[in-house]
């Protein structure tokens, strides 16, 4: 005869529980014992409290230091809910609901993973699990004054960075160029500083941020991190309130309490050439476009040629014309006008030819030589040579006070054009420009 035999205390199977903890910043996590610290201490302890349910603490850890409950972006998260995911986890306990998630959606869509995933929710200060529809109503209600206290430390928050930019207060981000931050106060940088009125003039001087930044690329001219000054740095840099002493807070300006480094006169005029459409800025640098030949260029007849435009359909014609012919008519002359882009190249390709003539280099060097004799030939071949590339990179204004160094006079006739050099301006030139590679090479 065979018996039953049923046991008094059946089995319960383990149930195992992962203790998840956050702070949302990173103050005091290097303490000894810090807030996750206390927080997984409590959890640990409820785990222990319920050893007859067969509640058992898994070894592995899920802090998140110094992380948003605003956003599930968070790394011990995302571990916890892999581990949900793959069946490792039976119960997860946080200290309060609102170290898992104050926002309501978030929270939601957590438990919802919890729930399909056969998961229980615990939170041991607040006494509810999610397997009840009591539990889940009470936990709806206690997240949605989380999530109310989030946006009311949202606002306060706001509203204390916009009362400290109304006293000028500088309130962090990206430092522009120019300054340097000590003691949560802006000061000046001098030699960025210096950069950033360079910009400001030139950009007065030349009128596009495109030829401006065309330059500034070939000079050499960076960020503080050592990428170009290309046009969109500049524009950001002419229209950055900062340096005019301001800070501003969702566009509305107000005195700051850092020192200013353009003057307001200087950011009036920039503004107002800036206010200009950028059709009629470009339009109006190149009407202000120097004629290379002003002064120099002579007609057969031995009168001066000046420059003179005119605009066809929205293009713009450039000239050279006799003056004798605007005063006396054309048969005075046997050149009337002539195309000044056309003979503007004649006479640079000209000047490119003589300044790398094996006899223009070595009367440059002689003469150089009187008055610096560490200077080489190989000093001055190089001075003369790299003007050539360089002439396509060099303002218009730049490239006519070269003209006007290197060119003694420019004569006419109809089949051809003489140039004559100067040569006190070639050793001029060259000076100029060994000094500028020198100063290069030094920096």
């Amino acid at each position: 005869m065979s018996r039953t035999v049923t046991s008094a205390n059946p089995v319960v199977p383990k149930r195992r529980c992962a203790v998840y903890t956050r702070k949302s910043t990173e103050e005091g996590l290097d303490q000894e014992f810090n807030s996750l610290d206390a927080q997984r201490d409590a959890c640990e302890a409820y785990i222990a409290s319920q050893k007859a349910e067969s509640w058992l603490l898994v070894p592995d850890r899920y802090d998140d230091g110094g992380v948003s409950g605003g956003t599930l972006d968070r790394p011990a998260l995302k571990r916890l809910l892999r581990d949900v995911e793959a069946g490792l986890i039976d119960i997860v306990c946080t200290y309060k609901i609102d170290r898992l998630s104050r926002s309501l959606m978030d929270f939601s869509r957590l438990v919802e993973a919890f729930e399909e995933n056969g998961v229980t929710f615990v939170s041991v200060t607040q006494s509810f699990n999610t397997t009840t529809s009591m539990g889940r109503l009470t936990l709806n209600i206690l997240l949605s004054f989380a999530q109310f206290e989030r946006e009311v430390i949202g606002e306060r928050i706001r509203d204390k960075f916009a009362a400290s930019r109304r006293k000028g207060m500088w309130m962090g981000g990206r430092v522009p160029l120019g300054y340097r931050v000590e003691n949560r106060k802006l000061l000046v940088q001098e030699d960025e500083a210096a950069t950033v009125r360079m910009v400001f003039e030139r950009f007065l001087s030349v009128g596009s941020a495109t030829l401006l930044a065309r330059a500034l690329d070939s000079e050499g001219v960076t960020t503080r991190s050592g990428k170009p000054i290309d046009k969109r740095v500049i524009y950001k840099l002419l229209n950055n309130r900062v340096y005019v002493g301001d800070a501003v807070h969702k566009g509305t300006a107000h005195p700051g309490e850092h020192e200013a480094i353009i003057d307001r006169d200087i950011w009036d005029r920039v503004h107002t050439v800036l206010d200009k459409a950028p059709r009629r800025r470009a339009g109006h640098t190149r009407r202000q476009t120097p004629a290379l030949l002003k002064g120099l260029i002579f007609a057969p007849n031995g009168k001066a040629m000046t420059p003179v435009h005119t605009r066809k359909r929205g293009k713009l014609y450039r000239y050279y014309t006799t003056t004798s012919v605007n005063r006396l008519g054309p048969e005075t002359c046997s050149v009337r006008r002539v195309a000044a882009a056309q003979i503007e190249s004649l006479v640079i390709d000209q000047l490119r030819a003589i300044l790398r003539s094996p006899e223009v280099i070595v009367k440059t060097f002689v003469a150089a030589r009187a008055e610096d004799a560490t200077i080489t030939e190989a000093e001055v071949r190089d001075a003369l040579f790299c003007l050539d590339p360089l002439w396509e990179e060099l303002f218009p204004a730049e490239q006519a006070r070269i003209v006007q160094l290197l060119v003694e006079r420019v004569d006419l006739t109809p089949d051809r054009a003489s140039i004559r050099i100067r040569a006190e301006g070639i050793e001029a030139l060259v000076r100029e420009i060994g000094g500028q590679a020198s100063l290069r090479r030094a920096a």
